[in-house]
């Protein structure tokens, strides 16, 4: 049985190998044969002692290089070829999946987008609501009233882009989420999200849980196939975007404590029990009678 230094012993070694030639998108073969493992192996040891699959790891140098490259005046084009891609549409979508952004978006800080955002009341008290273009970007709720502390962790998030307010804009997204997502539907929206590759999969996940419902932290983890990330899940789940839409009050401790909540417990409380008793209300039906009779 080989011992958990040589497995270790591995990863080091095909790390500093995918580190040294990300620029040649080596493939799964390639990593694997490296290290002298079949491809099944290495692609299951690796993701076990890295915390993230091979193809993943590869792609993430390949980001980290292409926002160096952007950052110093290179164009995309040039950029493309320089991190071993072999169109520019691949550098696209490398940059959409992980940043929500495009390259170019990327290249001018923001410039060039524009947010359009408002304050709204809800069930669970003001909030700030903002899309783009490609759909909702943020929902905060308003903390003591401080709207302008609001507005300014908003703004913090979207360096160089143009911040309209238009409650008009905003208004029919805001009305869809809070009539139809605490009744037992999933209302669909697309959403423009900006965080790490594993923060969206965590709230990818958290899409998963239901109206009325609630899951711990570890069955969050186990639905993404990640059943050892139960604290990094937490911090992903702290960081959340888009409040309510993407459910992370539905996230309670294992104990049954319902654990911290960016809006405040209170409010957390508030939206289980209001998602609670809407579900309910919609599950009564009519039951007819012996007599025929409805009761």
């Amino acid at each position: 049985m080989v011992s958990n230094t040589t497995d270790y012993a591995r990863i080091e070694k095909a790390i500093h190998f995918i580190e040294q030639n990300a620029r040649q998108q080596p493939d799964l073969k390639t990593m694997a044969a490296h290290v002298g493992l079949s491809d099944y192996h290495f692609q299951r040891l690796f993701t076990q002692w890295a915390g993230t699959s091979p193809k993943r790891f590869v792609q993430f140098l390949t980001l980290q290089y292409a926002k160096q490259l952007l950052q110093e005046s290179q164009s995309i084009l040039d950029t493309t070829y320089a991190v071993g891609l072999s169109s520019p549409g691949r550098l696209h979508d490398l940059f959409v999946t992980h940043e929500a952004i495009s390259p170019g978006e990327f290249k001018r800080q923001g410039a060039g987008i524009t947010i359009w955002y408002g304050f709204h009341a809800t069930p669970f008290g003001d909030c700030l609501l903002a899309v783009t273009a490609r759909g909702i970007c943020n929902l905060l709720f308003v903390s003591g009233g401080d709207r302008r502390e609001t507005f300014q962790a908003f703004a913090q998030n979207w360096p160089g882009t143009a911040l309209v307010e238009d409650v008009a804009k905003t208004r029919p997204s805001i009305q869809q989420i809070f009539s139809t997502a605490g009744a037992g539907q999933r209302p669909s929206f697309h959403l423009f999200l900006k965080g790490t590759n594993f923060q969206v999969q965590v709230w990818q996940a958290l899409l998963q849980i239901g109206p009325g419902t609630a899951v711990s932290y570890s069955s969050v983890a186990r639905m993404m196939g990640r059943p050892t990330t139960v604290r990094a899940v937490g911090s992903a789940i702290g960081r959340n975007p888009i409040a309510y839409l993407i459910p992370c009050h539905r996230v309670l401790r294992r104990a049954g404590g319902f654990g911290d909540y960016h809006w405040g417990a209170a409010r957390k409380k508030a939206m289980l029990g209001w998602e609670a008793a809407r579900r309910y209300q919609m599950t009564q039906t009519t039951v007819p009678a012996a007599g025929g009779a409805a009761i």
